[in-house]
């Protein structure tokens, strides 16, 4: 999702639109950025690791048309929408983006949003309900929210996570476990934190019926665009072109995990300058398709 400071759109007389594209938001980003006045235009995350920078890479690679791997498990990453998508990024992190980029990830873009550094946040829709807050954020009242950008298609732009309560084999107190994990799921629990804390501080992304309330919605501004994201995300079909994995910001296999983790270093280090984008997606490749090989996916 697109998190933005709309007091700094305004002043320069321009509009976020609720589904911007890449070139809007290029544009948006390339007016807002004052870094004399410590603002930035950009923040992304930089951090190299398959659950960090890589989260966010493969959406902005999804919308660009492209995709992990093909119908044969061929890696794709040496490829025009990787080549495109990779481009953009770096040019916009490094033009518009905050000093050591490639280092920062979802907390760090946090804080430095909260600070009031930040120009526009594109990332995990759990942030909107901390940055809106007056408790964490000093630009809370400033704060709107939109659709993640898109670019070629808007298919795979937002992304789908899920952390999740299980039981160890090894509980003593399986059915107290499970009764816990019931009832801290549950509606119930919802409005106890609402009556304790108040709707803003509720949980966010777990419950359609939070999203429906009339009494959260109120005080949730972002809780429109946070739904509406979640909604678009779909795993079963994220990418343009056919492709055999299940998963928008991820492959769901065994091996993506190590293919992941290389690829984002060789992002984080095109973000820094120490590589090219095209020798860092040439040696992705390489290493995806080591790993694939290796698995006996195909025979090279």
């Amino acid at each position: 999702m697109t998190m933005y400071r709309e007091d700094l759109v305004k002043a320069k007389g321009l509009t976020m639109p609720p589904n911007p594209t890449w070139a809007q938001m290029a544009d948006i980003v390339s007016k807002i950025h004052d870094p004399a006045k410590g603002v930035y235009g950009l923040c992304l995350r930089g951090k190299p690791g398959w659950g960090d920078n890589m989260a966010f890479l493969t959406t902005l690679v999804n919308t660009y048309g492209g995709q992990w791997f093909d119908m044969g498990w061929k890696p794709q990453i040496d490829s025009k929408p990787w080549h495109d998508a990779i481009a953009q990024y770096v040019d916009l992190m490094k033009k518009y983006g905050p000093p050591g980029a490639s280092a920062n990830s979802f907390n760090e873009n946090l804080a430095l949003f909260n600070e009031g550094k930040c120009g526009v946040w594109i990332d995990a829709t759990i942030a909107a309900s901390f940055i809106s807050d007056p408790k964490q954020s000093k630009v809370a009242d400033k704060v709107a929210f939109a659709q993640a950008p898109t670019a070629v298609t808007p298919k795979g732009a937002n992304w789908l996570w899920s952390w999740n309560l299980a039981i160890p084999a090894s509980s003593k107190n399986p059915d107290a476990a499970q009764k816990f994990i019931t009832w801290a799921t549950s509606k119930e629990y919802i409005n106890l934190i609402a009556k304790s804390d108040g709707w803003h501080a509720v949980p966010t992304g777990t419950r359609k019926s939070t999203y429906a309330n009339p009494e959260f919605q109120k005080v949730a501004k972002f809780a429109a665009e946070e739904k509406k994201a979640i909604d678009s995300a779909n795993p079963n079909d994220s990418t343009l072109p056919k492709s055999p994995y299940v998963g928008v910001q991820y492959a769901a296999i065994p091996e993506f995990q190590a293919i992941g983790i290389a690829v984002g270093q060789q992002m984080s280090a095109a973000l820094a300058g120490k590589v090219s984008v095209d020798a860092a997606l040439k040696t992705s490749q390489i290493a995806a398709e080591r790993e694939m090989t290796k698995a006996g996916y195909y025979k090279k």
